[in-house]
């Protein structure tokens, strides 16, 4: 039984009903304003406040603890088995798959899920699902935003006696691990407690690195295989090549014999496509350049002695401290010299003088930075000296774009692999450059601070987005680039491609204009010469005749080099001139 009670009170409690009605308005009362009591008022100052809409805090810094995560991995063989069978055992897999054909909930439900399955095979069949559709608008306008760059995470070397990152390699599979090599590069500066080791670095962990490569001597330079993410190849300080394969450890799978390989440290490895991906080649300041397979390191397979005299003389052979190689040309390939030279060679050679095909007269100093344009293969961008230069292989002469020399000595450079346009260079003040030769020639698009100490290394993942660079105390410095400078803009490889024919024609009527003047200059002094021959001969040119002649010649080749530096004056300002109307026109199109 249900036990209630219920409380009540009476309306009258309450007080008077509500009774709300409509009715039209009422003036209760009128008040007239005084105008005796204005003399009683004070006019009061205007002040500013100050409104804080937000609530007022406390500065303070927190240090939290980072949490260091271990990867582990489970070998899972074959599952969805009963316990009572043994996956492993043929006859019991057999006997269990021929009682579940003839379950009576197997025979009904397969029906339904084949219909399931059918219907979903002949929408895929009617419709393609993957089909790229607006494929002709992929290419953006220009973005909005300026360009910039921020840093993301800086890798620091763990050991206590500094080292340079001379040497960096992205993961092939994107780009959350990085490969760095450290090595002393000054000569005889290594102390005896200085550490051979290099890192591999997950792009998210800065607090230590994912796994350590123990070299016998310490690495300048480290390459991932593109085909296999799992193996690495370095050149050492002494010379050795040697490759690892991450899944056996830390410890080098195979060396090559210190007898056959490099008599100078190797400062640039390049992997080859072939069929086997194994195959690779190496430069060094020794003069050589040596084909390896790593399935047998015993020995290199080929060998050449970059010698300008094709006599194959270490001694005479330029010092390669820079390689290049592009797979749309696999029998051709680039070296950067200690001389300042770019040798164009053939790898398909059967003599010693086709090997080298030619030479650009490149920089007054080391080419320390080689690379192909990614869009435009003949054309190609060097580092060297204070200035970085492209370069085009129909002119041997002279580049055809340069930048302005800096105060800092540039040490790396690479191009953007999604922009023909961009490329990034570094400076030993510790400074990443920025250039955008669309916009200007002379100066940076963005120049950004990344740290005190020199930059020595640069390296550009391939989707455009990121960027790492090296310094000399052996920090690796993640950085991301905004997307003004990694979306590819609107007829922006068109633009890129008719700068480039441009700037080449340019540069060949320039240059069959300086030889025409020489050989002018050289027909004269030759005539000046006979003639001052046939008056010794004859007796008749007294010293003051001499001497007149040689004031003559002397005026005359002042004048020619005043001439000459006139030409070059007005070929920066018609350049200076280009690039405003080019501006000009961009903004036009914005």
């Amino acid at each position: 039984m249900e036990i209630t009670y219920v409380y009540s009170k009476k309306r009258s409690n309450f007080g008077q009903q509500c009774r709300f009605t409509d009715r039209p308005t009422e003036l209760i009362v009128d008040l007239l304003p005084d105008p005796s009591l204005a003399a009683t008022f004070i006019e009061r100052d205007a002040r500013d406040f100050a409104i804080e809409c937000s609530q007022e805090m406390s500065e303070h810094e927190v240090n939290t603890e980072r949490i260091r995560s271990v990867s582990c991995g489970i070998n899972h063989v074959e599952g969805s088995w009963p316990k009572d069978i043994d996956s492993q055992d043929m006859d019991q897999t057999t006997r269990f798959r021929k009682k579940a054909l003839k379950d009576e909930h197997y025979v009904n439900s397969m029906p339904h899920l084949c219909s399931i399955m059918r219907h979903s095979m002949e929408q895929n069949n009617a419709i393609d699902i993957y089909q790229q559709y607006f494929e002709d608008e992929e290419v953006v306008e220009a973005a909005p935003d300026q360009p910039s760059a921020r840093t993301i995470n800086v890798f620091r070397d763990p050991n206590e006696v500094k080292r340079t990152a001379t040497g960096l390699s992205w993961h092939p599979d994107g780009s959350r691990k990085l490969a760095v090599a450290y090595s002393c590069l000054e000569f005889q500066k290594a102390s005896e407690e200085m550490s051979f080791d290099s890192y591999i670095w997950d792009t998210e962990k800065c607090s230590e690195p994912e796994m350590t490569v123990k070299p016998a001597s310490p690495l300048i330079c480290l390459e991932y295989n593109p085909k296999d993410s799992h193996i690495l190849v370095g050149g050492s300080y002494n010379g050795l090549i040697a490759y690892w394969d991450t899944r056996r450890g830390s410890q080098p799978v195979e060396m090559s014999k210190l007898e056959h390989s490099h008599q100078d440290p190797v400062y640039k490895i390049i992997w080859l496509q072939s069929n086997t991906g194994t195959d690779i080649f190496s430069a060094s300041t020794d003069g050589q350049v040596l084909w390896w397979d790593i399935r047998n390191m015993a020995e290199p397979t080929e060998r050449l002695v970059l010698d300008p005299s094709n006599e194959d003389n270490l001694d005479k052979a330029f010092g390669a401290i820079s390689l290049e190689f592009d797979a749309t040309m696999p029998t051709k390939f680039m070296v950067g010299t200690e001389q300042g030279l770019v040798v164009s060679c053939n790898s398909k050679a059967k003599t010693p003088a086709e090997s080298i095909e030619c030479t650009f007269i490149g920089h007054y100093g080391a080419v320390y930075a080689l690379q192909r344009n990614p869009f435009f293969p003949k054309n190609f961008l060097t580092v060297g000296d204070w200035t970085a230069r492209i370069w085009s292989e129909d002119i041997k002469e002279s580049s055809i774009i340069s930048t302005k020399p800096e105060t800092s000595y540039l040490t790396d450079a690479c191009w953007s692999p999604v922009r023909p346009s961009v490329f990034f260079t570094v400076k030993m003040d510790g400074t990443l450059d920025v250039w955008d030769i669309l916009l200007k020639h002379n100066d940076p698009t963005l120049r950004l601070k990344v740290c005190d100490e020199a930059l020595y290394s640069l390296r550009m993942q391939d989707n455009g987005r990121f960027l790492a660079c090296g310094s000399q105390l052996g920090s690796a410095t993640l950085l991301e680039i905004s997307p003004a400078l990694c979306t590819l803009q609107r007829n922006e490889t068109g633009m890129v491609a008719s700068m480039f024919e441009r700037e080449t024609r340019r540069e060949k009527i320039l240059e069959a204009r300086r030889q025409e003047k020489r050989l002018k200059e050289l027909s004269l002094l030759e005539q000046s010469q006979d003639d001052d021959n046939n008056k010794e001969g004859d007796g008749q040119l007294s010293s003051e005749e001499l001497k007149a002649r040689a004031e003559a010649q002397f005026f005359h080749i002042l004048d020619s080099e005043i001439k000459k530096r006139e030409e070059e004056e007005e070929k920066q300002r018609m350049a200076a001139w280009r690039h405003r109307n080019k501006m000009l026109q961009v903004e036009c199109k914005a």
